[in-house]
């Protein structure tokens, strides 16, 4: 039929490619529909996503083929001018499958990890390329990944080609003249297509979140409109009109003293002499540490038995909570008491939001040590700490133990280290100890056969929060590293180690008791 209107090849071969591209970006939603879908959601629940994702994938086929119809409104860039024009053509075309499929993956990956759609905070990873590279290698089967990338391209390339050809054996001989017209009327087509709506509103990021769900309006979204869409969200930035606008409300909710000026500034004193009788402390920074799979919740896999014994007998805050992930923004709220409340960069990341007070430094006359087992550059905790007056680093290159993967040495390491260099100590200190063991790779040293790996069924993992059996065991290993730590500073200390323990508060945790990674 479209032959008999004698329409230019150009566009019938651009129509193919239309159908090839949103065969592609259907079949990635339906992967994501059966790989993801929780189980209180049926097909038919989800069809307004499905309908919403097809007006966002036409988009960018649009994108795609727009250039191929704008320059052979010049013939002698058409892709049917010359075996040149479809060399060129096709290669572009791969380019654009490459960087499809490359989104594609990279979405799948990011939604198995954090049950969200690939946004522009994965941007953070690309100033710390060389650390997050390390740990894609050593975490995923990278070699046969893009290798099936490549394979898949080179496909889609010869589908391209073949499409090409078949055009032609269809139109050779009909005399199908050169005919601007259709070239415009396509034009219109696939700028209307990318503008979304045929009214004055355009189709936006934020119309997906109408659907009042998490899943549906994630499905909804590819991952090329999600990613170039919160790009703008990269730059920091605040609003003081508003701010003061609100900001009664916020001097109520914080009982602030000066309700009628616009400043937060407050001073609260210590309503006791736990800081005149020069305590020891240690600050343990517990990454990637989830309450809902910890024994603390009542998770019948029982992970962490020694550290609810811990919480049993210690100062348990069960109400406390992080609401965003990202081990930046803990250590951030932690060291500042502030949270970070950007949301597609780390306030470690923003020199407007660095600088700030920390109430460490009041422990006067106190040696202060940051141990970490791997690079301090990483998101830029380095800079953050600098906060601290006098603060000793021990990181990565400053250890005897050999590093085991991208993260530095193993957390039991970093623990005994630490250990060893706090021993000595003839004044009072204040130490943090940042954990990383229980983040991918989820790598167990070989060193620590003591440790005894579990099998479970994959099913009975799902269904209590941990994604495969390596997460589960390296969140067990966590568990161990924690009692080899207290048992070794127990038997240096002996029973005064364990008096100052509970009643001074002398051991610390800080932990991301919910986190953003909970099964839908």
């Amino acid at each position: 039929m479209l032959i008999r209107l004698k329409i230019p090849k150009t566009i019938l071969w651009v129509i193919n490619l239309f159908f090839i591209f949103l065969l592609i970006f259907t079949l990635f939603r339906l992967t994501t529909f059966f790989a993801f879908k929780p189980r209180d959601l049926s097909f038919a629940d989800l069809l307004p996503s499905f309908m919403l994702g097809i007006r966002y994938d036409i988009r960018w086929i649009a994108i795609i083929l727009l250039p191929i119809i704008c320059f052979s409104l010049i013939p002698k860039l058409s892709p049917f001018y010359s075996r040149k024009n479809k060399k060129w053509w096709t290669w572009y075309l791969a380019v654009m499958t490459f960087l499809t499929f490359f989104f594609f993956a990279a979405d799948f990956g990011n939604f198995s990890y954090n049950n969200t759609r690939l946004d522009a905070g994965a941007l953070n990873f690309y100033e710390d390329s060389r650390i997050a590279l390390q740990m894609l290698w050593q975490t995923y089967p990278m070699t046969w990944l893009l290798l099936g990338l490549v394979i898949a391209v080179l496909f889609f390339r010869w589908m391209f080609r073949r499409s090409h050809w078949t055009v032609i054996t269809r139109t050779d001989g009909l005399g199908i003249p050169y005919q601007r017209k259709w070239f415009v009327i396509t034009t219109i087509f696939l700028g209307l297509s990318v503008y979304g709506s045929l009214n004055f509103a355009p189709l936006t990021w934020k119309r997906a979140f109408a659907l009042h769900d998490n899943f549906k309006s994630y499905l909804a979204l590819n991952p090329l409109q999600n990613f170039f869409a919160t790009l703008r969200f990269r730059q920091p930035a605040y609003n003081e009109p508003k701010a003061r606008e609100y900001f009664p409300l916020m001097a109520n909710w914080m009982e602030l003293p000066q309700k009628d000026k616009f400043s937060y500034h407050r001073e609260v004193m210590p309503g006791s002499n736990s800081i005149e009788s020069r305590p020891n402390v240690i600050l343990v920074l517990c990454e990637s540490f989830s309450m809902y799979k910890s024994s603390m919740s009542g998770n019948p896999l029982n992970t962490t038995p020694f550290f609810n014994d811990l919480c049993k007998n210690g100062v348990f805050f069960e109400r406390c909570f992080t609401p965003h992930y990202g081990t930046a923004r803990a250590l951030f709220a932690v060291v500042t008491g502030i949270p970070d409340v950007q949301l597609y960069k780390f306030s470690t990341r923003n020199p407007l939001a660095l600088q700030q007070h920390t109430i460490i430094n009041n422990f006067e006359k106190y040696n202060k040590y940051y141990f970490l087992g791997g690079d301090p550059e990483f998101n830029n905790f380095a800079g953050l700490l600098h906060n601290i007056d006098g603060l000793q680093m021990v990181t990565e290159g400053k250890f005897h133990s050999p590093k085991i993967n991208v993260w530095g040495i193993s957390d039991k390491n970093l623990f005994l280290e630490a250990n060893e260099r706090l021993k000595n100590e003839t004044r009072p200190f204040f130490a943090i100890i940042q954990t990383a063991d229980n983040h991918r790779p989820f790598m167990i040293p070989q060193e620590d056969s003591a440790f005894k790996k579990l099998e479970l069924p994959i099913d009975t993992l799902h269904k209590y929060g941990f994604e495969s059996l390596n997460e589960f065991n390296s969140f067990r290993y966590s568990d161990f590293c924690f009692k080899k730590f207290m048992e070794t500073a127990s038997k240096i200390h002996g029973n005064s180690f364990k008096r100052k323990l509970f009643p001074q508060h002398y051991f610390c945790f800080h932990w991301r008791p919910w986190g953003v990674r909970e099964r839908q």
